[in-house]
């Protein structure tokens, strides 16, 4: 029988290129989305869609009630999102304090409960600068504790860790990976922004990768 593993899946391009990763590996993928209350959920709906054309189990979990007692971020709060590039200052609006720790928990209980074995996300090099829970000393730490959290072990899996965004869409563009039902805009309007850091990120990689976003622009 295929080796069972949980994928945290946003619905944006590094998740969905782990996602498909896991399917081509062969493992028995369960994808894993959250509603922590982000201003939109235009990812989420991304991640259905995606998960039903691939045929594969997916749960989306509403942990937007965490807002009562995490804020500050201009992901789920009424602070305006900033532009400029990924890995600018100001991006450190963006944070959610203490989400990735959240997740991974959440996604490892319901990996123990389903007698999975690992716990795949889509952490990469160009998340270092700014989110603390996307580094490599934070994923080993958590791994450990992950080991020992259950009588059943837990491995965190990163298979980006060390890799930019524009490796990650050469990896998935070489597995002829389509993007067009992505999400990567903070915004959640009709069309992504092409101004937040994560637009301009998602842009340079296809840019770099010689190809054109499938994406449409404001």
């Amino acid at each position: 029988m295929a080796q069972k593993i949980v994928v945290i899946f946003s619905g944006g391009m590094d998740s969905f290129t782990v996602l498909n990763k896991t399917i081509q590996k062969g493992y028995e993928v369960y994808a894993l989305s959250f509603n922590y209350g982000q201003r939109h959920v235009k990812e989420l709906e991304c991640a259905k869609e995606i998960c039903a054309k691939l045929n594969v189990a997916h749960k989306i979990v509403d942990i937007s009630a965490i807002n009562q007692i995490i804020g500050g971020s201009a992901l789920t709060d009424n602070i305006e999102v900033p532009e400029g590039h990924y890995e600018s200052e100001s991006m450190k609006q963006t944070i959610v304090p203490n989400r990735n720790m959240i997740l991974l928990s959440m996604a490892v209980g319901y990996a123990v409960s389903i007698e999975a074995e690992k716990v795949y996300y889509g952490a990469h090099s160009g998340d270092h600068a700014i989110y603390p829970d996307c580094r490599p000393e934070f994923v080993d730490k958590m791994n450990a504790v992950c080991q020992i959290a259950n009588y059943e072990a837990v491995e965190i899996v990163t298979p980006y860790l060390y890799k930019s965004k524009i490796a990650i869409l050469t990896d998935g563009l070489a597995m002829g990976l389509d993007y067009s039902d992505t999400w990567t805009c903070y915004n959640g309007r009709e069309k992504a922004c092409g101004k937040c850091g994560a637009c301009q990120e998602r842009l340079e990689a296809f840019e770099l990768n010689g190809t054109v976003d499938p994406l449409v622009y404001e």
